[in-house]
């Protein structure tokens, strides 16, 4: 099925966002292994899968589209020297990432592709779901502080 033009070439920006941030996740997940923080590196490692997992639905939506997946190109990626450094990265990463999939269904929608509307709504609410986890943590340093918070990481 000869996809959008527009929609494709959106459709290959989003991936060049997901591929990167796999990249990013990747990297802190064996930081905080590196720092002996196992549950905050299965808490990256999980969400590099979960990128993974939608650059895996990207490529084959742009495919079915009769696109051309690029995946040599990335997008800035923002590595944290400290695990608060890290999560505020990754919160702005899934801001402009909710951001562009909310852009993207709606120019599914114009130009009439609802199947590809679906596939992105769904990884949206992956990307809401990442927002939200990011976000507990970063409370959960604030009302702890990070000594105690970290403490709560370790293993």
């Amino acid at each position: 099925m000869k996809g959008d033009t527009a929609l494709i070439e959106t459709l290959n920006s989003l991936l060049a966002d997901e591929l990167s941030a796999i990249n990013q996740y990747i990297v802190h997940s064996e930081m905080c292994a590196n720092w002996g923080y196992g549950k905050l590196h299965d808490h990256f490692e999980k969400r590099a899968i979960d990128e993974m997992k939608h650059a895996e639905t990207l490529i084959g939506r742009i495919l079915f589209l009769e696109g051309r997946p690029i995946v040599s190109e990335l997008k800035p990626i923002y590595i944290g020297g400290e695990i608060p450094d890290q999560l505020e990265n990754d919160r702005k990463a899934e801001e402009g990432a909710i951001a562009a999939y909310n852009a993207a269904i709606k120019l599914a929608g114009e130009v009439g592709d609802f199947a590809t509307r679906e596939v992105l709504e769904h990884i949206l609410n992956d990307e809401d779901r990442h927002m939200d986890g990011i976000e507990e943590l970063l409370d959960q340093i604030s009302h702890m502080t990070l000594p105690i918070f970290l403490t709560t990481k370790v293993g």
